[in-house]
């Protein structure tokens, strides 16, 4: 269940093809002012046929934000770092800390993101980057204020360009986390965590998956960790080599579970678009109102199949503590096998993309659909 699915249900909801009823949130009692009427949501729609998420990455510049944005890379750096912080990834800080500090961000500014430190003495530009990612992962929203102020100081395209940055960082952890990947031996754990991490991980790897050799020549890399940044047989291009796509994961579990691993995603981002229209397109996808239920109202997990059971309590785990235990990974695994269990993860992290930048552009459902969330 990608992305491309949830735009398309969109559309047919908006041909009239979905099921709609009632009133959205505040919709009858008109927008808020930062909303723009046709697109709901804090962008402007460029193109009718394109809705959600895919819409906001229109307006993004086209670059590669971490390499080439006029932000420059302390900015870019900080960005990833609020990101990795904000999700207790210490893989992802650890290197891009290295990182960030090569090229020159200020010691005392990461400090302040490492430690969760108020942002008083931070200078306008780099305040705004720690806000804005402190916001959007930490409560599952950007105020208007705090969103009027960074379009003020970035404009839009740059504005879009950090947010989706960040996005991409945190589908990144996302991956990271769920194979408990750990820093090579020799190099330091830079990130203080709330919990200890899991003890599950393999030597030659460092991570959940065995180390698997690059098979003839590999893609170029793209803007995660280039230029040699993760040491070989670590990181996310490690990961990528356990998966095999979603055409193959739909093969293994079914759409139906891919659609249970969004769902799940889009509860524990709490987003009501997100939720709403997932559960529009799960609900296309065959899953059963009981499942939905359990996951919408966080209800324990006795009665559900086994399959069901093992991808809502991992997902609880990633997004909720940032961890997963050996147990629940260990259980994951027996049900699914590494390859759809590494791909589970993987849909999971693209919307996890897609939540960071609905919930920064504070996208609205269309003003007829009813929300299915609860409010919090």
């Amino acid at each position: 269940m990608t992305s491309r699915t949830l735009s398309l249900v969109l559309v047919l909801f908006v041909s009239g093809m979905a099921p709609v009823t009632g009133a959205q949130n505040g919709a009858d009692a008109g927008l808020p002012s930062d909303i723009s009427p046709d697109s709901r949501s804090r962008l402007p729609l460029l193109k009718p046929d394109v809705q959600g998420a895919d819409a906001i990455r229109l307006h993004a510049s086209g670059v590669d934000v971490r390499w080439q944005s006029p932000l420059g890379r302390q900015l870019t750096e900080l960005a990833i770092l609020t990101s990795a912080r904000e999700h207790d990834q210490p893989y992802e800080w650890s290197l891009h800390e290295i990182e960030a500090l090569a090229v020159g961000l200020d010691p005392a500014v990461i400090d302040v993101v490492r430690h969760r430190k108020p942002v008083a003495g931070v200078t306008e530009r780099p305040a705004i980057v720690i806000a804005i990612g402190r916001e959007i992962f930490g409560t599952h929203t950007l105020s208007s204020e705090t969103y009027a102020r960074a379009l003020r100081t970035f404009g839009k395209t740059d504005l879009v360009d950090l947010v989706s940055l960040m996005a991409t960082y945190a589908a990144t952890a996302t991956r990271l986390t769920a194979v408990n990947q750990q820093m090579p031996p020799g190099w330091k754990q830079l990130l203080p965590l709330p919990f200890t991490p899991p003890d599950d991980i393999r030597a030659d790897s460092r991570s959940r998956l065995a180390y698997v050799k690059a098979q003839g020549p590999e893609a170029a890399p793209g803007p995660l960790y280039s230029r040699g940044l993760a040491p070989e047989g670590t990181g996310p291009t490690q990961i990528r080599r356990h998966g095999s796509g979603m055409k193959l994961l739909e093969a293994g579990v079914g759409k139906r579970l891919m659609a249970l691993a969004v769902l799940v995603t889009a509860r524990e981002h709490h987003h009501q678009y997100h939720w709403t229209m997932s559960e529009i397109a799960a609900r296309a996808e065959g899953l059963d109102a009981a499942a939905i239920d359990v996951v919408r109202h966080a209800r324990p997990l006795g009665g559900l199949p086994d399959t069901d059971a093992a991808i809502i309590r991992f997902g609880r785990e990633l997004f909720g503590r940032h961890t997963v235990s050996a147990d629940t990974y260990a259980a994951a695994l027996t049900i699914f096998g590494e390859r759809n269990l590494v791909d589970l993860v993987d849909l999971m992290a693209r919307h996890v993309a897609d939540a960071t930048l609905l919930t920064a552009f504070d996208q609205r459902l269309p003003a007829a659909q009813r929300p299915l969330l609860p409010a919090r």
